[in-house]
């Protein structure tokens, strides 16, 4: 890995990417696999769907209240120990939570779960808002939509894995050993970054001068820690407060088709759990694709015409269609044309991953990590907001209602990008960039 031959294949900055990529992925498994479980847990434990939306519903509170604080957090402490602490309290959630059932029962057992999924949330909290700050140091401009892209894709493919997996080993295992065996993988990975990952590419034993090189003035350019002065700065950014609105409107789509698409085949569309479990892997998929895609055009664009209209093009394009395509679901004739619709649409969601983090990161700069905090917390608040409505509409059947707010939602978070400049930037402590910086000095 760290030979001369190595260097020239790969950059150390792509073995950190690969962490960066599967610690989303691992912490969207964890969190989904509640609600795949579900299916079994409601039943055997007379657990209304209604309280199983509590429980998401904890989790998704947790998760926003903490993503400002945890992203000023790793701008204090570092990203190396902030992704240690990840996984290591993520952990002891997901065991908690298959566990839980051996000591308590009825009510108690129910408010355990709740607290369980309330800590697990706590514990994603840093995972967006520090990992765009990995990339904000580690990639060069050029590469911020793509980074960003191909690291959604990562809680896609989880999604994608988490049905299939859950349903699969619970047949062998039950859903109690299912859960357990989810935890297994979190424990290597969080021992390999503490071990591998740095904070900085100039920290890393590994990263030759030509990397450095490679990443311009990003390398040299001055990071002091975070005062409270500059984090006040951040939160009260116009630009920064109007990507956020925009994102909150997304995200209401993206928690829709991340926590509800199992139950509402099995539900509305009276399919089986394991036919349930193929289909509802089967947009995850699409939307790791579209997270791949949007990101390397949000890149192109932004190089040719500017971070302002570069990267607004995506988003305004893809986001009304992604309103459509919900409503199509909803009146496709069977359950297979309605899985091609959705996963159409999670693929137009997360086509926009890259263009909402690269252009926070181009406002906000050496303060990513703050502002992915400002960023995220909006955007959760979708879930916030979405997740009892969502649990509401559909224990009273309506599916449509659900699916229709979605719609409404999309076609705002596309008008609020017409109001967004990415080329201005939060006041920083270090120079103005040079003309023509978006271009970039350096290689993927």
């Amino acid at each position: 890995m760290t030979s001369t031959i190595g260097h020239a294949r790969l950059r150390i900055r792509w073995w950190i990417f690969v962490f960066m990529f599967l610690f989303p992925m691992l912490t969207y498994t964890q969190r989904t696999s509640i609600s795949v479980a579900g299916e079994r847990i409601m039943p055997l434990f007379h657990i209304s769907q209604m309280q199983l939306a509590t429980m998401m519903w904890a989790y998704t509170v947790a998760y926003t209240v903490l993503q400002i604080p945890a992203g000023a957090l790793g701008e204090r402490i570092g990203a190396r120990t902030t992704f240690v602490l990840v996984g290591a309290i993520s952990f002891v959630a997901t065991i908690a939570t298959p566990l839980l059932p051996v000591l308590l029962s009825g009510t108690a057992l129910f408010v355990a779960w709740v607290l369980i999924q309330a800590m697990l949330g706590a514990s994603h909290a840093p995972v967006s808002p520090v990992g765009a700050g990995v990339f904000e140091a580690w990639f060069p401009v050029n590469r911020w939509g793509i980074v960003n892209g191909l690291g959604s894709s990562g809680p896609d493919l989880g999604m994608a894995l988490t049905p299939p997996l859950i349903v699969g080993l619970a047949v062998s295992f039950g859903w109690q050993g299912a859960l357990l065996w989810v935890a297994v993988p979190t424990v290597l990975l969080t021992a390999l970054w503490g071990w591998y990952g740095r904070n900085a590419p100039s920290e890393h034993p590994s990263v030759t001068p030509q990397e450095l090189a490679e990443l311009g003035s990003l390398a040299s350019e001055p990071k002091p820690p975070l005062t409270l002065q500059r984090f006040m700065r951040v939160l009260a950014n116009r630009n920064v407060l109007l990507l956020s609105g925009s994102y909150l409107c997304m995200n209401y789509e993206l928690y829709l088709l991340m926590n509800w698409c199992f139950l509402y085949l099995a539900q509305e569309r009276h399919v089986n759990v394991l036919q349930g479990s193929a289909l509802a892997a089967i947009p995850p998929i699409g939307a790791a694709v579209g997270a791949w895609l949007g990101g390397g055009l949000a890149d192109r664009l932004a190089t040719r015409h500017g971070a302002r209209w570069g990267y607004r093009v995506v988003p305004l394009v893809t986001l009304p269609l992604v309103g459509i395509l919900l409503l199509l679901a909803m009146r496709a004739p069977n359950p297979y044309i309605a899985v091609i619709a959705l996963t159409f649409a999670f693929a137009g969601v997360e086509s926009n991953e890259g263009s909402y983090w690269a252009a926070n990161m181009s406002i906000a700069r050496a303060d990513t990590m703050a502002a992915g905090g400002v960023l995220n917390t909006w955007g959760n608040l979708g879930g916030v907001v979405g997740i009892p409505i969502v649990g509401w509409l559909t224990s009273h059947g309506n599916w449509y209602g659900a699916f229709a707010i979605g719609t409404a939602f999309s076609f705002v978070a596309a008008a609020l990008w017409l109001l967004v400049n990415a080329d201005e930037q939060v006041e920083a402590p270090t120079a103005a960039l040079p003309a023509g910086y978006l271009l970039g000095d350096g290689r993927g």
